[in-house]
């Protein structure tokens, strides 16, 4: 019988920051909240801005030092880093991680992207605009640097260009949720709701499992009148992400168009138990005759 096969530790690291890179590259899983079946306005809940940095990204952050420790020349690791740091939050200390990474290799197309994130996050649009064309400078098929750069074009109004690079995106990645829904988005704001509606909809069979794109769906539905087709939108948006301040007003309005008055002020009281000061929240639960400390249906 031999004995276990002792693997060198070069090619241990190896395979660590290997296992770290693929939980750090993971998704974080929605909280899915349980939905009551009535609805009485009451005091809104405490804010959830201030909740600290999760254990698994304190843990990937004290994994991801490790390994920064034992290769302070390596870029990979601290655009990881970076990423855990911008996920959470701490903006500043994902760009320094960023600018190290880019110090390190400056052709590496993935880091000036993240960093453009950041800086599309803290509304530094000009350096956004000039990190995502550096990285498509360096990698001419990098699809995500092509949806920052559009989405800072469309947020700039400057439809021509944002909607060149969505195509682009699109045509290199046609499986890309992500591309289509802001394409949808850009259509949307140009008030073409059925091209936005047919991009919403193949984001939604692409993903299935996200509010934004039902929200978005629905807000064109509610634009061409088709009202039913926007509450039942609206009705799975509000299931995946029960807070969704945007999701519950719009639905209100939505089954305040189709005459049932009591489902919508149960979305518009849900709308106001997450902030009372919501304005169209506000005044919509008037408009269908809501009466504080009364119970609503809201399914």
């Amino acid at each position: 019988m031999t004995g276990p096969t002792l693997v060198p530790p070069d090619v241990r690291e190896k395979l660590a920051r290997k296992k770290l890179a693929k939980t750090v590259s993971k998704c974080a899983a929605i909280l899915m909240l349980a939905l009551a079946g009535c609805t009485t306005l009451s005091n809104p809940p405490a804010s959830n801005a201030d909740v600290p940095l999760d254990a698994t990204s304190q843990s990937n952050l004290t994994s991801l030092g490790e390994v920064i420790d034992k290769h302070p020349d390596d870029p990979q690791a601290y655009n990881m880093r970076g990423s855990v740091y911008g996920e959470a939050g701490r903006n500043e200390e994902a760009l320094a991680d960023f600018n190290k990474a880019i110090s390190l290799d400056p052709n590496y197309a993935q880091a000036y992207a993240n960093r453009a994130l950041i800086y599309r996050k803290t509304n530094r649009l000009d350096l956004a605009l000039a990190d995502d064309s550096k990285a498509l400078s360096v990698d001419a098929t990098y699809v995500p640097a092509y949806l920052g750069r559009g989405i800072v074009y469309r947020e700039q109004g400057r439809s021509t260009p944002a909607l060149g690079d969505f195509n682009k995106a699109i045509a290199l990645r046609p499986d890309n949720a992500e591309a289509y829904y802001n394409r949808g988005l850009l259509y949307q704001s140009q008030g073409q709701h059925g091209f936005a509606v047919d991009d919403f909809s193949t984001a939604i069979a692409l993903t299935g499992q996200k509010p934004e794109p039902y929200i978005a769906r629905a807000l064109s539905y509610l634009a061409l009148d088709n009202n039913k087709s926007a509450a039942d939108d609206l009705d799975m948006a509000v299931q995946l992400n029960p807070l969704d301040l945007r999701a519950w007003t719009s639905r209100g309005l939505a089954y305040e168009r189709l005459g049932a008055k009591d489902k919508a002020a149960g979305s518009y009281a849900k709308a106001l138990n997450i902030n009372d000061k919501y304005e169209p929240a506000k005044t919509g639960f008037d408009r269908v005759g809501g009466k504080i400390g009364q119970t609503y249906p809201t399914f």
